[in-house]
């Protein structure tokens, strides 16, 4: 991390049903200082799973709790001094659905709210929660007095309705800065960019994309069926 900027990275890890080694690999080779995680393990066993996770990408966990399978681990640069956990509503029939918030300190100086979420396959369940998310982040940057930047799988491509949404509350990273590659899904056969980052305006956006460094490339297909996106971000 240089001065004054700070990595997010989000990703979605299919419950660790791939190569749990081939995600560590990944995520190190990345060096997040905080990673915004959808699908990690929530079932039996489900903290030490996560404490395993944490260990083999080199970082602890910040945040998150067994339902809808959300989590924020934090890099070594960075403390976590809060954190939040949010149902969103019920769908019957449907997976439930949350935000993971972590608020945390920066080595460099300031404090960012780093939140993961993961939206609905279905169209109306996913715009009703897209405002409930919208919702929760307002009241936490009021509450703790700092940036929010929201990373997940929005399950949708930009110019969907609940992209859209996200794209007027914040900016956008890739749409802002590109690096890299655009595609996140599938992993094997990239196609569509359902996954993405998205920080309050008054943060800098760096750079943000799918990372080409070889060495985490090498391992994408194996790791799970989405891609990582990867940004860099400078508060002002």
């Amino acid at each position: 991390m240089s001065a004054g900027t700070v990595r997010i990275l989000s990703y979605n890890l299919r419950s660790l049903r791939d190569d749990p080694a081939a995600v560590g690999r990944v995520v190190r080779a990345l060096r997040p200082d905080a990673a915004c995680l959808q699908e990690v393990p929530r079932f039996w066993g489900w903290r030490r799973k996560r404490r395993r996770l944490a260990r083999g990408c080199g970082l602890t966990v910040a945040a998150g709790r067994r339902p809808a399978g959300l989590a924020v681990l934090a890099g070594p640069r960075v403390r976590c001094v809060s954190r939040e956990h949010h149902l969103l509503s019920r769908v019957p029939g449907l997976h439930r659905r949350g935000l993971a918030v972590a608020v945390l300190e920066l080595e460099s100086g300031g404090r960012l709210i780093a939140a993961s979420t993961h939206l609905d396959l279905v169209d109306e369940p996913r715009r009703a929660h897209t405002g409930e998310v919208l919702a929760l982040l307002e009241r936490a940057r009021r509450r703790y007095g700092a940036p929010v930047v929201l990373a997940g799988d929005v399950n949708e491509e930009p110019g969907g309705a609940s992209w859209t949404l996200l794209a007027e509350a914040f900016q956008d990273a890739y749409a802002v800065a590109p690096k890299g590659e655009e595609f996140t899904f599938s992993a094997r056969a990239p196609r569509r960019r359902i996954d993405g980052v998205f920080a309050d305006p008054g943060v800098e956006v760096v750079s943000c994309g799918v990372p080409d460094d070889p060495a985490a490339a090498a391992d994408y297909a194996a790791a799970t069926d989405h891609r990582p996106v990867l940004a860099e971000l400078r508060l002002t």
